[in-house]
């Protein structure tokens, strides 16, 4: 388990092999003045909107207008990869270093945190001079030090979890959404994305005035589900979605709504990137400032309707997992045109990218494993070197060697195996893995090196902090459990994880007594320990019940020992006191019935230094 004091300038000892492992990979070259007038800087990210879920890419009824027409006007990364999954892409955003690397490499298991000795790309413009905002999902840690205002943000409207139902949001809405603003709790009555928009452009126009540049990190939950749209959006795509059905194709739905919702939520997106282009143009700001789209991982909900031609969607290592829609148009320096940069790059490449464009400089010793496109984004002659690289996340709980893409221009192997030519054959259905051996070697062989580096750190699990003065009391839940996955409001109604769950790695900050309250429900949710949870959303929608458990008993290992308390049919959480050293550790909580049988974890704890 790594302990370390958090540090933001330098990295630590501890890290000098990750460091010196890394350096031999591309870093980005570095200007030796920052630019006279520097660009603002848009970073739009949508969740499970896949490459193919856009009209540019050749969607048959799916219209997306606004985004259609950055396509048109920017430059195209035309072979962009991101992970298969949505936390490894925004932590490989966030460094410029793959997910086995900065260890956020996984959505559930305790495996979502990032390395807090690496810069982040907010750190990086925050010290450039850069007023920084993010407005939407983080999905890189809840609790300090690991929100988005510790790492680097001046200001955040965000929520925590992967999603407005996540296991800790869980009866939210995607209407009269509660959120956070900075750590202040609120509601509001808008759609979600029309709030993440609205509430960034205000901050955008209020950088303006100041003279400010700014960094906007505008990642929006949709159209991830639950697949609620507003109303007259999903009408919209009814009659498409009914269309395609009668003739054979199946949506991929989910609860509350399906393929129309989600073609739905896609079109509200398109509107507000509408509304933020009317904001550049009447504001001045256009020109000046860099705006970048791109997807986090494949296709979902629209993948049976139409996929670009590609094999699979999200969680794949095949093409349609991980290839990304991703455009960037900077009037003003020259990035438009509506050309392609062909090439394979990744989401790795654009903080590098950044440092170029803004003058940006990592603290000594910060490397990345993406290279700067700044060249070939300003000019269309400009190369990008010979390359290969490896798309590989976490998969649900801990990396698996040769899980993974290795990319080297046209050629694509698959799981170690597996080759294909994505240029005459992008469904993969060919594999020539027999016919092009000695391509199949170098690629394994590049694999391999880039294995050795990143393999033995994904032993150790980053710990959640408790006990600091900078947030007491901590929340953690059992998306932080070690190696078990239960990382949603459906997994957490159905009682999932086996009948201990699984542990919390923990940093104790401040040695002393520590107050433990376990849950099964959501804190804020106000459900006894044996009901069935929460009955509606925050937006009144109502919300299937969950598994009643007949818990009669808690219980805690932590500092040493294990202790039980009862639980009585009122109580909503059980408390203990335990005396924790500083340091690093575990602390593991769940739940039996009167008979002492072992029934499910404790998904949901507080921890309280009191003294």
């Amino acid at each position: 388990m790594d302990s370390h004091k958090i540090t933001r300038r330098s990295f630590l000892k501890s890290s000098t092999a990750v460091v010196a492992a890394s350096a031999t990979l591309p870093s980005p070259a570095r200007s030796a003045d920052r630019p006279a007038r520097r660009p603002n800087v848009i970073v739009i990210l949508t969740d499970d909107q896949g490459y193919g879920d856009l009209s540019c890419y050749g969607h048959p009824f799916l219209k997306t207008p606004h985004t259609d027409r950055l396509h048109d006007q920017g430059v195209r990364l035309a072979d962009f990869h991101v992970a298969p999954v949505c936390t490894p892409t925004r932590s490989q955003l966030m460094t410029g270093l793959d997910c086995l690397r900065n260890r956020a490499c996984c959505v559930p298991g305790g495996r979502n945190i990032l390395r807090r000795d690496v810069p982040t790309m907010a750190e990086l413009f925050r010290d450039g001079g850069y007023r920084t905002g993010l407005f939407g999902k983080w999905h890189l840690g809840d609790c300090w030090p690991d929100r988005p205002m510790d790492r680097g943000f001046d200001r955040a409207v965000w929520f925590r979890g992967w999603g407005l139902q996540s296991d800790l949001e869980f009866d939210n809405d995607y209407e009269k959404t509660r959120y956070l603003d900075q750590m202040e709790v609120k509601q509001t009555r808008k759609y979600c994305t029309d709030h993440w928009f609205d509430e960034a452009i205000i901050w955008m126009d209020a950088c303006r005035r100041e003279g400010k540049p700014f960094f906007c990190y505008l990642p929006t939950n949709a159209p991830h589900g639950p697949l609620w749209a507003r109303k007259e959006d999903e009408d919209k795509y009814a009659d498409a979605v009914a269309s395609a059905q009668a003739k054979g194709k199946k949506a991929k739905g989910g609860r509350g709504g399906g393929a129309a919702a989600f073609f739905g939520m896609i079109a509200n997106i398109d509107d507000n990137l509408g509304k933020l282009e009317s904001f550049l143009e009447g504001s001045g700001l256009r020109d000046d400032t860099i705006i970048v789209f791109f997807n986090d991982n494949g296709g979902t909900a629209g993948v049976r309707f139409y996929n670009a031609g590609m094999r699979t969607g999200k969680g794949q290592v095949y093409e349609g997992g991980h290839r990304a829609a991703c455009f960037v148009r900077w009037p003003g320096g020259n990035v438009s045109g509506g050309r392609d940069v062909t090439p394979p790059t990744h989401v790795q490449d654009l903080l590098p990218t950044f440092a170029d464009l803004c003058g940006l400089r990592a603290p000594d010793g910060a490397t990345f494993d993406g290279t700067s496109l700044a060249g070939p984004l300003r000019a269309s002659g400009a190369k990008i070197a010979d390359r290969m690289l490896v798309v590989q996340y976490g998969g649900r709980l801990h990396p698996v060697k040769h899980d993974a893409c290795v990319i080297w221009g046209k050629w694509r192997l698959v799981k170690g195996k597996e080759l294909y030519d994505i240029e005459a054959d992008r469904a993969q259905s060919t594999d020539l893995s027999a016919r092009q051996g000695e391509v199949v070697k170098k690629m394994l062989d590049h694999y391999e090196r880039w294995w050795a580096q990143v393999a033995a750190m994904q032993a150790r699990y980053l710990p959640a902090h408790i006990g600091s003065a900078n947030e007491n009391p901590v929340i953690l839940t059992c998306n932080l459990w070690q190696g078990v996955d239960v990382d949603n409001c459906h997994r957490v109604a159905a009682a999932d994880g086996g009948p201990v769950g699984g542990p919390w790695n923990v940093h104790v900050e401040r040695a002393g007594t520590y107050q433990i309250e376990l849950r099964r429900w959501p804190f804020h949710a106000d459900c006894t320990l044996s009901s069935t949870g929460p009955a509606k959303t925050v937006a009144g929608r109502p919300l299937t019940p969950g598994k009643a458990v007949p818990i009669a008993q808690a219980v805690l290992k932590a500092g040493g020992r294990e202790q039980a308390a009862p639980a009585r049919d009122a109580d909503k959480g059980v408390t203990f006191r335990v005396d924790l050293p500083a340091g690093p550790g575990q602390v593991h909580g769940w739940f039996r019935d009167a008979a002492g049988k072992d029934l499910c974890g404790a998904f949901y704890a507080k921890f309280k230094w009191i003294g």
